[in-house]
């Protein structure tokens, strides 16, 4: 599947890969501090810093690796606009964490890998520690497909993120299957197209963030457009007031104090509860027929394997929003160009968005005067542009 938010072309496989700890003073738990990282060099402190509050998205005082689950994902947004994964790793008593930073959404790449690495930190074994990580950040990106062998005992596939995920390929995509009911599940989807506000909790950190990223990956073709966070760390918690729509995972060690907090229209999934609480029917409001068939696609045994899942939902969305140009109005050519005028466009303007043979503003081609005012094609393009 294509990742809207995606950085396309990134320079190196990952950014920086940092080991991350709570000191203890005098028996009590300081603030989270980079340990180590590589490359050594990297200088991005603010970067730094937000991963070290990032590694550690729960109440840390009574919690252990076996409550909160060992490998999870969190998002850092760039100034593009473009995703950045923190894949994570946590010790077996949740004090360090390892962690690598990408532009790459290659899940199950960065987990094995991290595997690996926190293997080698136990075990001292320093030297293939770093070349391991040498190789990895030198590495040019592969195609998708490309078996890549770093060292005897790590190598991994390139995945293919432009396919549809499949279970059990994809771990996302499994988990979310595999702790979620199909009626929760449903619920959730309506909740996404009607663009609520809406909280996803679990106890599990890995079942938290896999939930988030494998509802979100149901909308496609389209794509979740607003906040997106899917482990939201304690410090940040006054994120669940905002007043625009949001995908937030919450640990559940959090969620007394977010109970707490005036959380108005608020749709929230317990994971390990099965249950979803929102004030709006927004299932039912949707076409029953669509919604039946997909509920009966996904109660099927066959579809539970392969891209069994995510097709099912394709097919939802085409049936929902395949018709949607019957829903456009046409406005004449003369309607468009006060349009433009109104908001604020020259006469040069309008006159080479509309000259025979010039850049189409709608089809980005050259376009005979006839086409351009005769063509409902190329209007309904120049409405969308407008609006």
């Amino acid at each position: 599947m294509i990742c809207f938010f995606c950085r396309q072309n990134p320079e190196t496989t990952f950014e920086v890969y940092v080991e991350v700890a709570y000191p203890r003073t005098g028996g009590t738990l300081s603030d989270p501090e980079v340990q180590r990282q590589f490359p050594e060099d990297y200088s991005d402190q603010e970067v730094l810093q937000t991963l070290t509050k990032f590694c550690f998205p729960f109440y840390v005082d009574s919690l252990t690796v076996s409550q909160v689950g060992q490998n999870f994902t969190f998002v850092l947004t760039d100034i593009d606009s473009k995703q950045r994964f923190g894949f994570c790793r946590l010790s077996s008593g949740a004090k360090s964490c390892f962690c690598i930073l990408s532009y790459l959404p290659w899940f199950e790449v960065f987990y094995k890998l991290l595997n690996i690495l926190a293997d080698y930190t136990t075990k001292r074994q320093e030297n293939q520690w770093n070349e391991l990580l040498k190789t990895l950040h030198k590495l040019p990106i592969p195609d998708p497909g490309v078996s890549v062998h770093l060292s005897v005992h790590s190598y991994f596939t390139v995945p293919d993120t432009r396919e549809l995920p499949s279970i059990p390929e994809n771990r996302n995509l499994t988990e979310y299957f595999v702790a979620v009911d199909v009626n929760n599940m449903l619920h959730l989807y309506a909740s996404m197209l009607y663009e609520r506000r809406i909280l996803i909790i679990c106890s599990k950190l890995s079942t938290l963030t896999a939930c988030i990223h494998g509802s979100a990956a149901m909308l496609y073709p389209m794509y979740w457009q607003h906040v997106y966070i899917p482990v939201l760390p304690p410090h940040l918690l006054d994120y669940c007031c905002a007043p625009m729509p949001y995908l937030i995972g919450i640990h559940l060690s959090l969620m007394e104090k977010v109970r707490s907090m005036a959380l108005d229209d608020v749709v929230i999934l317990n994971v390990d509860t099965n249950t979803l609480e929102t004030p709006f029917d927004d299932l039912q409001s949707l076409p029953n027929d669509v919604i039946s068939s997909l509920k009966n696609r996904l109660k099927k045994v066959s579809t539970t394997t392969g891209d069994g899942v995510a097709r099912a939902f394709l097919k939802a969305q085409a049936a929902f929003f395949g018709s949607y140009r019957n829903a456009l109005k046409i406005e004449p050519v003369s309607s468009l160009l006060a349009c433009y005028k109104s908001m604020g466009y020259s006469k040069e303007l309008e006159n080479e968005a509309y000259r025979p043979g010039q850049h189409c503003w709608g089809c980005g081609k050259g376009c005979s005067s006839g086409t351009v005012k005769g063509g409902a094609r190329h209007e309904e393009a120049n409405l969308a542009l407008v609006q």
